[in-house]
């Protein structure tokens, strides 16, 4: 498949062999990072970042990412500091955009803002995440780093804890891991069950799953534990937050139970689901998670340029 020009809106838009491709790009280009510390395939090219909605490890890593590929990078952090502030569409935001740069990366609080943002440019458009809807890079990003970790994804048991109802990162992630001969675990309160259209779609297309409220019963039985936090931002109800808010944290005394190759992961920020002295222990696998999201968007926007 010729990517040059290609947009990256959500994980449905890919096949496995599209996956695939982009994780072995990442690979060989983390290769020649470690060898040479920076590259020169994006030279002269210019990467437009647009965060309606607050980011730090999404838009540092893209903009480390363009930085190591040898381009620059333009952008804000804040739509309050643009004309957006003025009552500008985004549409016309993107036409604008598009005229100082090559690709443009885009994170909106709104479903569906990043395929309106690629249906109005002319340059790739790569989405960043949508609302509670997509998160395609940082599945990627995922997988990348359950391959690395095991050198597989196949054959895995992989547990989603959490926010599973409005966690943008876990519902990219179970549609990817459907392509993959796992069993998965969901394990969340009540009120923030995986939405049951994709209980639906993982189960039609072969993927043994399991719902459940009770962490301590699934720990043994994982090889992955994919936690996430649960977003206050995202609940239309104050009360609906106060009632799940803290329902599990992971700590060393719950992973006694766990294999002992159990490797613990989290898409970040966390808030308490994550004891900190888990980071110290082998489980612990979220912090090379991050530094997995140079490598991929490397191959992300190296690929979307047609310079790789």
């Amino acid at each position: 498949m010729d990517w040059k020009g290609r947009d990256v809106i959500s994980i449905r838009d890919f096949s496995k062999s599209d996956i695939e491709f982009v994780l072995k790009v990442a690979e060989r280009l983390e290769e020649e990072l470690r060898e040479k510390g920076s590259l020169e395939y994006a030279r002269g090219k210019i990467l437009a970042t647009l965060f309606f909605e607050p980011s730090t490890r999404t838009r540092l890593s893209f903009e480390s990412a363009m930085h190591r590929l040898g381009g620059s990078v333009i952008g804000f952090s804040s739509a309050s500091s643009t004309s957006v502030k003025k009552g500008e569409s985004l549409a016309d935001t993107i036409r604008t955009v598009e005229q100082y740069s090559d690709v443009i990366v885009i994170r909106h609080p709104l479903e569906g803002a990043a395929r309106l943002a690629a249906e109005v440019a002319e340059v790739p458009v790569i989405n960043a995440g949508d609302g509670s809807n997509q998160h395609p890079t940082q599945t990627l990003l995922d997988l990348y780093t359950i391959k690395r970790a095991f050198g597989k994804v196949d054959g895995l048991t992989i547990g989603l804890l959490g926010d599973l109802k409005y966690g943008r990162t876990v519902h990219s992630l179970a549609e990817a891991l459907a392509f993959y001969d796992v069993e998965l675990y969901l394990i969340s309160p009540e009120l923030l069950r995986m939405p049951k259209h994709i209980v639906e779609e993982l189960k039609e297309r072969g993927v043994k799953v399991h719902e459940t409220t009770e962490l301590e019963g699934a720990i043994p039985e994982l090889d992955v534990l994919y936690v996430t936090r649960i977003q206050r931002e995202r609940f239309p109800d104050e009360e609906e937050y106060l009632k799940v808010k803290g329902s599990y944290q992971v700590d060393c005394k719950l992973l006694k139970n766990a294999k002992e190759t159990l490797k613990v992961m989290h898409p970040l920020p966390r808030v308490d689901e994550i004891h900190p002295e888990v980071d110290k222990s082998e489980h612990a696998l979220y912090f090379r998670q991050v530094f997995s999201g140079v490598p991929v968007r490397m191959a992300l926007l190296g690929l979307t340029l047609g310079v790789l």
